[in-house]
């Protein structure tokens, strides 16, 4: 039998092998449904093996080992495969080595198969090879697009964000300018400050993002303190940056544990913040302490509009910027470069503990955070 013949008689069995492969080999893997994990394959392993059957000159086979063929897989197969792989979270070498699991899958069973090799059988895999390589090379040309346009938007984010409060500091130049010796008015220092303040976030953000990718990590260095005291400071910033929602807070009274205060700040604003911003303003943001003996469990929730689904593989990504939002107008905008949920996790991580997320439209959307009670050694930058 040829491989194209037995690639089509046995997909079935020949997916859920590899599916089984990828979960181990690839982390994105890991939490990702049947149908999401099987994206485009079969339609990419029946391409394959219909372009096996079509016959091949020299110059042909030749201009596939230099890269140069035109496309066979279409671009619903393996080019909008890559575009989605992107999507959920997987790096380059991550899709390389789902195509080799792929490729794996396909050949041993195969050789199971066939039993003997012979010149046929090599030509066989020749042309499957041909095929795997050339669809591997779509999606990753559709990737690094992707990756290309991410980037771009990022940019393209990070001006017209840093152009609102510059612009508002420049009129509150112009304003107290005007005003000369009189004693400046409150409200044109505060919108000053807070214009400070968000610009200063951005950069911070962009430093630490910068920090994560170039291998060093996010300094983390846990001492004993009051996780509740810390989360009332938080809860407290946050209502007054927000002064027409409405926050509800449960915590217990001394939450003892290791963790490092500054760091546990950032990412209690960050959740309270992301919570009011793209929650429903009819609905109250919670935040609770749960004190669970060996470890605590901070929990931020809001009622609103689900998370999306293709959004929920990817949301502690860098760069990722969920499209759901429903405060009111008058509300306080926040940065939005996609990189607040990033530093999160990673300053959670640092500390030995981790962040889930669930989103439904009955329950609401809840951030978890689980944090050791005798925290985790401290991290510095490069260690």
């Amino acid at each position: 039998m040829r491989l194209s013949q037995f690639i089509k008689d046995n997909i079935e069995p020949i997916l859920v092998e590899w599916e089984s492969f990828a979960r181990t080999m690839i982390p994105p893997a890991e939490t990702m449904s049947v149908v999401e994990l099987r994206d485009h394959a079969h339609e990419i392993l029946l391409a394959i093996a219909g372009e096996m059957e079509s016959a091949q000159s020299e110059r042909q086979r030749e201009a596939k080992s230099k890269g140069l063929a035109l496309p066979f897989l279409k671009e619903t197969f393996a080019a909008e495969h890559g575009g989605l792989r992107q999507r959920v979270g997987f790096d380059l070498s991550q899709l390389g080595a789902e195509y080799r699991a792929l490729r794996a899958t396909v050949l041993r069973l195969w050789m199971g198969h066939v039993g003997t090799v012979d010149a046929a059988v090599l030509e066989e895999v020749m042309r499957f090879n041909e095929g795997i390589d050339q669809g591997l090379a779509e999606a990753m040309a559709t990737y690094s697009e992707h990756v290309a346009n991410s980037r771009d938007t990022f940019l393209a984010v990070l001006g017209h964000d840093l152009r609102n409060p510059l612009s508002a500091l420049s009129s509150c130049i112009h304003l107290l300018e005007l005003a000369g010796e009189a004693r400046p008015k409150e409200r044109t220092l505060q919108i000053a400050r807070r214009s400070i303040a968000s610009i200063n976030d951005m950069v911070t953000d962009l430093l630490e993002y910068t920090r994560t990718r170039l291998g060093r990590g996010i300094e983390v260095v846990p001492q004993e303190g009051d996780l509740s005291a810390l989360c009332q400071e938080a809860f407290d910033e946050v209502c007054a940056a927000y002064p027409r929602r409405e926050l509800v807070a449960e915590l217990p009274a001394d939450v003892v544990l290791m963790f490092d205060a500054p760091r546990m700040r950032q990412v209690l604003t960050n959740l309270l913040s992301n919570a009011v911003q793209h929650g429903d303003p009819a609905h109250p943001v919670a935040l609770v302490i749960r004190d669970e003996g060996a470890h605590a469990s901070l929990i931020v929730k809001n009622q609103g509009r689900p998370i999306p689904p293709d959004s929920m593989q990817v949301i502690f990504n860098p760069l990722v910027q969920v499209a759901t939002r429903e405060s009111a107008p008058h509300e306080r905008p926040a940065t939005s470069l996609g990189l607040g949920l990033y530093i999160a996790r990673e300053i959670v991580t640092g500390h030995g503990g981790t962040i889930t997320v669930t989103s439904s439209a009955a329950e609401g959307t809840a951030f978890t955070v689980h944090l050791p009670r005798g925290g985790k050694q401290a991290t510095q930058p490069g260690g």
